[in-house]
C-alpha cells in the first residue's frame, strides 16, 4: 500500500529539522570540548628537559623560565639535565614521550641538523617533534685558552703553525659550536682536532687547564671567563659587533670571510602532543620571556629576546636546516668531526 505523502512529509521534514539540530549541537560543543580539554592541561608536573648539564647555556635558560611558566600553567615545571650526544639523548626523549607532560629546552642543532649530520640520530626533529617557540638568540665568541699567547690575527696565525698540535671543544658533534669550528677551519685555514664534551661548562674547564686552545662558546658563559682574565676572547660569529657584547669584534674584522652564525634556543614538544597545548604553550612562553624582567635576565645571560609561534620556530628550523646542510655538504664535515 502506498504512504500518503501528506501523513509522510511533515514526519520527514521533522526528522531532517532534529537531526540538523542534532548536528549543529554536535558541532557547537566541539570548541567546548577542546577548550575544557585544554583548560584541564596539565594536570600533573611537567618535565623540561635539558640535554646539557647544570650550569650549561640551555640548562640556565630552561630554569629561568621554569617558575614563571609553572606559575601561568599551575602545575610544577621540574627542570632534568640529561646530557649526552650534543643534547640529542635529551630531544629523543622528549621525542618519544607519550605522557603529554614532557617538553625539551632545545639548541638549535638538536632542532635543524642533527639527522642531516648523522643519519644514526634515533629521532627526525622536522617530524618528531613539534616546535613551540624560539625562546632566545646569540652570536658565538670565538675563545682562547690562557696558555695561548696572541690575540686577534695573531691567535689565527698562531693556530695555523700549530695545526693539529691544537684541540678545540664542543658540547657534542652536531652542535652549533662543531659545525661553526669546522666552518672555521676552512676559512681560516687551521687544523686544530675535535674533542667533543658534555657541556660547555667542561669545555671551559678544560681550557682553564690548558688541554684546549679554543671552543666557540656562548657569550653568556664566556665573558664572565674573559672579564675575569681567565680566557681570551678573539671575536664573535656576528655580521657585525653584537649588542650582547660591543666590545668584541666580528670574526670577520680580524680576517675570517664570510662566518656568520648564530646559536638559538627553543623549547619543543612531542609530536603527538595536542596541537590546543602547543599553542597554549607557545603563547605564555612568549609572553613570559617579553616581559621586561625576564628579557632583563635572559639579557644578562648573553641572549636576545625572541619569543616566537609554533609556525616562527618552524619557520627557523627548515632555514636553518637547510643553510647548515649545504655547510656540512661543502665543508665534509663528518659526525667524528
Amino acid at each position: 500500500m502506498a504512504l500518503d505523502p501528506r501523513v509522510d512529509r511533515p514526519n520527514l521534514s521533522r526528522r531532517q529539522t532534529l537531526a540538523s539540530a542534532l548536528a549543529l549541537g554536535v558541532a557547537s560543543l566541539a570548541p567546548q570540548a577542546a577548550l575544557a580539554q585544554t583548560a584541564a592541561w596539565p594536570n600533573r608536573p611537567i618535565k623540561l628537559l635539558a640535554g646539557f648539564p647544570p650550569g650549561s647555556s640551555p640548562d640556565l635558560m630552561a630554569r629561568l623560565l621554569a617558575e614563571p611558566l609553572a606559575q601561568a600553567l599551575g602545575q610544577p615545571v621540574v627542570v632534568e639535565n640529561r646530557p649526552g650526544a650534543g643534547g640529542n639523548i635529551a630531544a629523543d626523549a622528549v621525542a618519544r614521550a607519550t605522557d603529554d607532560h614532557t617538553l625539551g629546552l632545545m639548541i638549535n642543532g638538536n632542532l635543524t641538523i642533527a639527522k642531516i649530520l648523522n643519519p644514526a640520530t634515533p629521532y627526525d626533529p622536522l617530524t618528531d617533534l613539534a616546535p613551540v617557540s624560539l625562546v632566545a638568540v646569540a652570536p658565538l665568541v670565538l675563545t682562547a685558552s690562557p696558555t695561548v699567547g696572541a690575540d686577534g690575527p695573531g691567535f689565527l696565525a698562531a693556530a695555523r703553525q700549530a695545526g693539529d698540535r691544537w684541540n678545540y671543544g664542543t658540547p657534542g658533534v652536531g652542535t652549533v659550536a662543531h659545525i661553526g669550528m669546522e666552518l672555521l677551519k676552512s676559512r681560516a685555514g687551521i687544523a686544530p682536532v675535535h674533542v667533543p664534551y658534555p657541556g660547555n661548562p667542561q669545555v671551559i674547564n678544560a681550557m682553564l687547564s690548558g688541554e684546549l686552545q679554543m671552543a666557540l662558546l656562548p657569550p653568556g658563559l664566556a665573558m664572565p671567563q674573559v672579564r675575569a682574565g681567565k680566557l681570551k676572547a678573539i671575536g664573535v660569529t656576528s655580521a657585525g659587533r653584537s649588542s650582547v657584547v660591543p666590545e668584541l669584534p666580528s670574526l670577520s674584522e680580524i680576517g675570517v670571510p664570510q662566518l656568520q652564525l648564530e646559536i638559538w634556543n627553543a623549547v619543543a614538544a612531542p609530536n603527538s602532543l595536542p596541537r590546543a597545548h602547543v599553542q597554549r604553550l607557545s603563547a605564555l612562553i612568549t609572553e613570559i620571556v617579553r616581559r621586561e624582567d625576564i628579557r632583563q635576565k635572559i639579557f644578562a645571560q648573553g641572549w636576545q629576546v625572541a619569543g616566537t609561534s609554533p609556525e616562527g620556530l618552524a619557520r627557523r628550523m627548515q632555514s636553518d636546516a637547510r643553510a647548515m646542510a649545504e655547510v656540512i655538504a661543502r665543508n665534509n664535515i663528518r659526525p667524528g668531526g
